[in-house]
C-alpha cells in the first residue's frame, strides 16, 4: 500500500490521516461526534434505499417485536442506576445571638458549599456579600425554628 496522506473530515473539517486499511474510502476523522455524524448519514442512506423504507413497519414485525416483549418482560428496569452523591458540608454551629452579628455571619456565609451558596443567591436575585451574609443567617434561623434549637 502507499502511504496515505492527510484529509479533511467532511464533518470537523480538520485534516486528519485516515486508517491504512480504509484510505481509499474513509471521509471522517476518529473523533466522537464525528463518528456520530458518519453513522447518521450511514443510517439515512440505507433507510432511503427502496427496499428499506419499510424494513420496520408491517404485521410481521409488530408481531416480532411484542413475541420479544412478551419473552423478555421488564427487561428495561435492570439497567444499572448509577448513584450520584452528593456531599454537604455543614456550616459551623452558630449560636441564635450571634446571628445578628454581620462578622459572625460573613463567617457563617463563607464556611458554605459553593452549590449552596449558588441557590441562595438564584433565589434572592443577589451576588452581594453582604446580602448573601444576611440571607445566609436568615435562612439558618428560620431552619432551626423549624427543626428545634437542639439540631
Amino acid at each position: 500500500m502507499k502511504p496515505c496522506g492527510r484529509r479533511k473530515c467532511v464533518c470537523c473539517k480538520k485534516l486528519f490521516v485516515p486508517d491504512a486499511r480504509n484510505q481509499r474510502h474513509q471521509r471522517y476523522c476518529g473523533k466522537a461526534g464525528c463518528r456520530q455524524a458518519r453513522k447518521a448519514a450511514s443510517d439515512r442512506r440505507w433507510r432511503a434505499m427502496p427496499e428499506n423504507r419499510e424494513y420496520w413497519s408491517g404485521p410481521e414485525n409488530a408481531a416480532r417485536a411484542r413475541a420479544w416483549q412478551k419473552a423478555h418482560p421488564g427487561y428495561w428496569k435492570k439497567r444499572k442506576k448509577r448513584v450520584r452523591v452528593l456531599q454537604v458540608v455543614c456550616a459551623p454551629e452558630v449560636s441564635a445571638d450571634q446571628v445578628d452579628d454581620s462578622k459572625v455571619l460573613q463567617v457563617v456565609w463563607q464556611a458554605q458549599p459553593p452549590l449552596l451558596l449558588g441557590l441562595i443567591s438564584q433565589i434572592a436575585g443577589t451576588v452581594l456579600h453582604t446580602d448573601m451574609a444576611e440571607i445566609t443567617g436568615q435562612l439558618i434561623a428560620n431552619g432551626r425554628a423549624l427543626v428545634g434549637p437542639n439540631h
